[in-house]
Order: structure tokens, then C-alpha cells, then sequence
């Protein structure tokens, strides 16, 4: 692409966001429109002001709409095959009828804040799937390996139709759970013969999930795989019980050879099927909804502070004397916010 084609293309580019409007994005959402659904989500993640606003009324919008589907957590240690079962998955699902969204958060840089985005190289045949959705975010050094806007994402998907979420995070670690929040759901990847599978795995992760699923359980790797899930399966049982009276339970599968995929979608269509008469899966949305608006709720107070006047020198000008161990962090958050405070009651 020569330059002046690049220009030209950048410029009609920037001329249909800036026309882009709740109500005529909503129209085109809810009919299946997955250009709409993408621009939206381009909405949403959008750090400028106006392009916040009509995210929000968007979202308001789609609320209605919204609340329809399942929605599936699904992380694991780097290498696990977390896209390779993603695809496999998903692909069964669509064989059954199902309309799939998922929702992939790619690592950012530390140093440009940059991502791969390569989810949709790496899921090619459900990428080019009719009834599914792929939408790779960066995180952009989000806590909890998640998008900084993949809890209205979700509503926007359901909005337009989709019964199924799939929200794949980034790996595991502690800051991980934060995806537990968000979702109905929580699937477990792990490997046998990877060293770490009782002891290297964090427990908090683990009591976390619903499924533990042992991935790559085909040729050599089989009988490993088989003894891992067992030994997986005593270990959670040694842990408290959950309140949604769900037995966590431990599988095998080939994603590759796609064995073993039906297996979990009846796992999970079960934890549907008992929480719902238990009454847990609505008690659990409601929670949702609570650590949601409190999300919202600090992310709004930031953001307006920092959009006062001197407000971000006074953040770098603390952050060089942290730094250079002339004051503790929390002494400057202190001082930060009583300065804010006076200021506002001026």
C-alpha cells in the first residue's frame, strides 16, 4: 500500500468512527451485524471522552438485550493449547447450533503497550465460521489478564444474539482471578508431565475452577494425562465446599484430535442445569453486577482526577520521588487525594 492509498484509507477510517452513533450501531448489532459488533467493541475500548459517552449509551441500550447467554472463563499455562481447544470447542458448538463468541485477550508490551492480536491466525477455520465471533483485545496491563472493557463486551455480544461467551485470559497467575468475576463458568487447562501438577499450580486458581480439564491427552502423553486428572481430582477434593454446591470435576481431552470436547460441554451444560435450580447462577450475576458497578465506580473517580488540570504532573512528579525512595506510595496516594479533595471543595 503506497502512501498516499494509506492516507486515503486512515482518512475513511477516522470519518466512520467519528459517525458512528448508538442508535444506528445498536440497529445494526441486533442484526447480526458482526461489523457493527466490532466497531462497538472499538467503542468501548476507546479512551476518548466522546467515544466513552456513546459507549455508555450503547451499553444501555444493550442491557435489555443482554444476561441471555453462558458465559465461560477459560485459562491455563502458557503452552497449553488454550487456542487449539478454543477452536475445537467452538467449532462443536456451532455443530450444535450454538451462535459463539469469543472474547481473547492477547498480552500487551510492558514497553509499547502493543499486542499480538493473533487469535484469529491461530483459530483460522472458526475465525471464518458464520455463527462465530472472534474479537482479540490487548490487555493492556489490565489486573486479572483480562480487557479493560470485556464485561460490557460480553453484554454487547449477547446483545447481538450470541449464546455462548467464551472468555480466553491470558495465563495463570494470581492477579488471574479477576476473570472469575465475569463469568458463569470457570475452565481450567493444565498439562501432565509439565512439571508443576500439584505443587507449581497456585491453589487460588484451582478452587477457583469448575473444570480442570488435562489437554493434550493423546499418543505417549495418553496414560500421563490419565493419572493427572486422577491426581488433580483428589487434590479438589480436599478443598472446602463451594456455595453453589458444585462437585469440581476433572477431564481429559485431545484438541488436536478432538477427542473428549462433547464430554465437557455436558459437564458444563450440567453446572448450568444445577445452579440454575439452586438458585446460584442468578445470586451469582447479581454479584456480578455489584463488582461491576464498584469496577466502574473507581475507574470513573481516576479518570476524572487525572483529567483535572495538573493532575497528571502531580502523578509523575510523585511517581520520580517513589521511585527515587524520597516517599512511600502510600503517602503519596494520601497526599494526592487530599490535594484533590481541597481543590474540589474550593
Amino acid at each position: 500500500m503506497n502512501e498516499t492509498h494509506k492516507k486515503n484509507w486512515v482518512n475513511k477510517r477516522k470519518a466512520r468512527k467519528q459517525n458512528l452513533q448508538p442508535d444506528d450501531l445498536f440497529a445494526a448489532l441486533i442484526s447480526d451485524d458482526r461489523s457493527a459488533l466490532s466497531s462497538s467493541i472499538t467503542l468501548l475500548e476507546s479512551t476518548l471522552d466522546s467515544d466513552q459517552v456513546k459507549g455508555r449509551a450503547l451499553v444501555e441500550k444493550s442491557l435489555p438485550h443482554a444476561g441471555q447467554a453462558i458465559r465461560i472463563g477459560i485459562t491455563g499455562v502458557p503452552g497449553v493449547g488454550k487456542s487449539t481447544f478454543i477452536e475445537a470447542f467452538g467449532l462443536y458448538l456451532i455443530s450444535l447450533g450454538k451462535k459463539l463468541a469469543v472474547l481473547a485477550v492477547d498480552p500487551s508490551s510492558e514497553e509499547g503497550e502493543g499486542s499480538i492480536l493473533g487469535d484469529k491466525t491461530r483459530m483460522y477455520k472458526l475465525s471464518q465460521a458464520e455463527n462465530a465471533f472472534i474479537r482479540p483485545s490487548p490487555s493492556a496491563k489490565n489486573l486479572g489478564g483480562v480487557a479493560r472493557k470485556t464485561r460490557e463486551s460480553i453484554l454487547l455480544c449477547e446483545a447481538a444474539g450470541y449464546d455462548v461467551i467464551l472468555i480466553e485470559t491470558v495465563g495463570v497467575g494470581q492477579s488471574e482471578t479477576m476473570v472469575h468475576s465475569m463469568v458463569d463458568f470457570f475452565l481450567l487447562l493444565m498439562l501432565a508431565g509439565a512439571g508443576d501438577e500439584l505443587q507449581g499450580i497456585k491453589r487460588g486458581i484451582m478452587e477457583l475452577a469448575d473444570l480442570l480439564v488435562i489437554n493434550k491427552a493423546d499418543g505417549d502423553n495418553l496414560k500421563k494425562s490419565e493419572l493427572a486428572a486422577r491426581e488433580y481430582k483428589n487434590a479438589m477434593h480436599l478443598f472446602p465446599v463451594n456455595a453453589n454446591e458444585w462437585i469440581p470435576k476433572t477431564a481429559v481431552c485431545s484438541a488436536l484430535e478432538n477427542k473428549n470436547i462433547d464430554t465437557i460441554w455436558k459437564e458444563i451444560e450440567s453446572f448450568q442445569n444445577q445452579t440454575k435450580v439452586n438458585g446460584w447462577f442468578d445470586k451469582k450475576r447479581k454479584s456480578q453486577d455489584l463488582r461491576w458497578f464498584n469496577g466502574s465506580l473507581k475507574e470513573t473517580i481516576l479518570h476524572h482526577y487525572l483529567d483535572q488540570k495538573g493532575a497528571k504532573a502531580s502523578v509523575q512528579e510523585f511517581e520520580k520521588k517513589i521511585i527515587d525512595q524520597e516517599i512511600t506510595p502510600f503517602e503519596a496516594a494520601e497526599i494526592l487525594f487530599k490535594k484533590w479533595i481541597n481543590d474540589k471543595s474550593v
